[in-house]
């Protein structure tokens, strides 16, 4: 499992952003962005004034999608035609007007989002739920990180383990994710922690998850005007995370992590289809793999010795603990848990997956002819 900072480190961080952010609700029609190669400007009306920030990526991101501008011509009119890209990012604005929140941190928009958006932002998030999960005996924060586009606590609890194999355990966590950009719902995903060489596995399957979707924002139509958390809003606020607090105190479900395992044991009977190359270079095509990380995977799975798709899904979890960028490790981790859920062949499953029925508990018969 990739490290990210240390608690301390994250719960600073989040206090920064804390004080350095600003939300905006805006009609259109008072915005207006400005461009020169490489860099855009938005330009923000408010009460006689204007303030101008910097434009980041999923910004640029979402204001394309939401004028339905291509977003590969789009790069090309910030590349090579700014004024063109101006003039067609302001015609639309301006003659499509709606509401829109505009999410700024350090001088830069960073969200460009729905007016009905929902702000559950990562330090009030922390505050609910960190006292929830010191209160778990055995849990433990293996790693957390905050991102452009994430907030992320995995979680381990010791107590909660397994044998995938003799001398192989595994413990039962799970990962709380967050956006505070639009970029996905609130997420808590179970985990499995491989001790031999703790690597981590999200298991999608069993992922709950609570949108970002609130009440419209009260404001007149045709201004714009800065947000910030009035009482309602706390209110609110605190019954939703009062529900995810339920949620985290449930996240370490023992009969999801034994189905878990009861995977992974499989797993460990189904041979790769084909020659370790090959077969990592479909798994690069299904999951959009880069060059790096395909030959992150294969180096892997060679130094493992394991052709089967248990060795794969190990080979993949262990290249996420290489890759450079937190995020995109994440997402390997959640893509080695793909690949455990991979249907198994009937022939193998009768044949290999459990040799001796007689030794196997309900839940992983229950597995095994699932």
């Amino acid at each position: 499992m990739k490290q990210g900072r240390t608690l301390q480190a994250l719960g600073k961080e989040l206090d920064r952003q804390r004080n350095a952010r600003q939300d905006f609700i805006a009609d259109t029609r008072n915005i207006e962005m400005e461009s020169v190669p490489g860099a855009s400007h938005l330009r923000l009306s408010m009460n006689g004034t204007t303030q101008e920030f910097s434009v980041g990526d999923i910004a640029h991101q979402q204001i394309a999608a939401r004028l339905n501008i291509p977003y590969r011509y789009y790069q090309k009119m910030q590349k090579e035609q700014p004024a063109l890209l101006d003039e067609n990012v302001n015609t639309w604005l301006h003659e499509t007007p709606e509401r829109r929140m505009l999410r700024v941190l350090d001088g830069r928009v960073r969200a460009f989002l729905s007016d009905r958006y929902r702000r559950l932002d990562n330090l009030e998030l922390c505050a609910a739920i960190l006292p929830t999960i010191s209160s778990m005996r055995g849990a433990n924060i293996e790693s957390c990180e905050v991102t452009e586009t994430h907030l992320y606590l995995k979680v381990v609890n010791k107590r909660l383990k397994a044998e995938v194999s003799p001398g192989d355990v595994v413990q039962a966590g799970f990962v709380i994710s967050n956006s505070e950009v639009g970029l996905g719902s609130l997420r808590v995903e179970p985990l499995v922690y491989r001790l031999v060489c703790k690597n981590g596995l999200i298991v999608k399957d069993y992922a709950q998850k609570k949108y970002h979707v609130g009440r419209q924002a009260e404001g007149s139509e045709d201004t714009a005007y800065e947000i910030y958390s009035d009482e309602t809003l706390r209110q609110d606020d605190k019954a939703f995370f009062m529900k995810v607090k339920d949620t985290v105190s449930v996240a370490l479900d023992e009969a999801k992590f034994q189905m878990a395992v009861g995977k992974m044991r499989n797993a460990r009977n189904v041979p790769l289809a084909h020659d370790p190359v090959k077969e990592v270079e479909l798994l690069a095509d299904r999951f959009q793999l880069t060059q790096a990380e395909r030959g992150d995977v294969l180096r892997q799975l060679f130094m493992a010795h394991d052709s089967s798709r248990y060795g794969l899904v190990n080979a993949v979890t262990a290249a996420s603990k290489i890759c450079k960028d937190y995020e995109r490790a994440t997402e390997l981790e959640r893509i080695g848990g793909e690949i455990l859920s991979l249907p198994i062949p009937g022939k193998l499953m009768e044949a290999a997956a459990f040799p001796a029925m007689k030794n196997i508990t309900p839940i992983e018969r229950e597995v095994a002819i699932a």
